[in-house]
């Protein structure tokens, strides 16, 4: 095979991403470049690397053991970057990615223990839905995330070998709502009383469902307010704008003026929160970072 490596950083990318589109943003590249380089690696493999499908771009099978060589490739090209210049460095490096609720409760305890007990490790973040950092960790993109799982808890998807995980916690999904608005002194809300309400959600696309919206609402939501960061969402619930649904251990980080309602009249939405990796054998830094987060339980 006769293969470059903005070839094999395309194919990454797009394994990431889940599109040309998207992959040719993230590179700062042209969708026909992008185009161009798929079509030159299916050509020197001599097979077909990418599944077109109405939710985007998924790596076939060859796409797949593909990537694994180029995840290794590119770290090896880095890591010779890093050598001929004189940059490597003088610490361990965990890249880790986070479901977009994940960061404020479980985030800072855990770097808080990592500084004392493992002070050469350096772990750098990034935040994104379950599904993407899924498809980050499959492309090498990320060392390691915390993603969530519902009941029943089915495999967090269906490319094999499967992704490695271990449970931090399961946690109830509640609605916060202000404390001075319509459930002011209130713990708990029917679901058919929360048909009417004005909700605060992220946005949605075809991969990825509403976040934000009570899963069993008994009815069409009414989204008044699109937000994917939590304090924008947070503080427009303290604003009297809107109401959300948090994960329960988000409760201590909860900003004023903002109050918890569980769900009655209908089932209890539990998350299970998960650390997952690539199978195989992990790094030193990689495992005391998972202990870290565990932890944090």
């Amino acid at each position: 095979m006769d293969v470059s490596s903005t070839g094999l950083r395309v194919l990454r990318q797009i394994a990431e991403s889940g599109s040309f589109t998207a992959a040719a943003t993230r590179l700062g590249y042209t969708q026909s470049a992008v185009s161009r380089q798929a079509a030159s690696l299916e050509r020197s493999a001599g097979t077909a690397l990418f599944e077109r499908r109405p939710d985007g771009v998924r790596l076939t099978p060859a796409g797949l053991t593909l990537l694994r060589h180029a995840r290794t490739i590119l770290d090896c090209l880095t890591a010779a970057e890093r050598d001929l210049t004189g940059t490597a460095p003088r610490t361990e490096l965990v890249r880790l990615g986070l479901f977009l609720s994940a960061g404020a409760a479980l985030l800072p305890p855990a770097l808080t223990r990592l500084a004392v007990t493992d002070p050469q490790i350096t772990v750098t973040t990034t935040e994104g839905t379950t599904p993407s950092l899924i498809r980050a960790l499959r492309a090498g993109s990320v060392d390691l995330a915390v993603l969530t799982s519902r009941p029943p808890h089915r495999p967090l998807d269906s490319e094999s070998p499967r992704l490695h995980t271990e449970t931090v916690a399961d946690t109830e999904l509640v609605v916060a709502a202000s404390s001075t608005g319509e459930f002011a002194g209130r713990t708990t809300v029917d679901v058919d009383e929360l048909v009417a309400a004005a909700w605060i959600a992220a946005p949605a696309s075809n991969a990825e469902p509403l976040l934000g919206v009570w899963p069993g609402l008994p009815g069409r939501p009414h989204v008044v307010h699109c937000a994917r960061d939590w304090l924008t969402k947070l503080q427009l619930v303290a604003g009297g704008f809107g109401v959300t649904t948090v994960p329960s251990r988000l409760s201590p980080v909860l900003p004023p003026g903002v109050g918890l309602l569980h769900v009655e009249g209908a089932p209890a939405e539990v998350r299970r929160v998960l650390v997952a990796r690539l199978p195989g054998r992990p790094s030193p830094a990689v495992t005391a970072v998972t202990r870290a987060i565990v932890s944090t339980a």
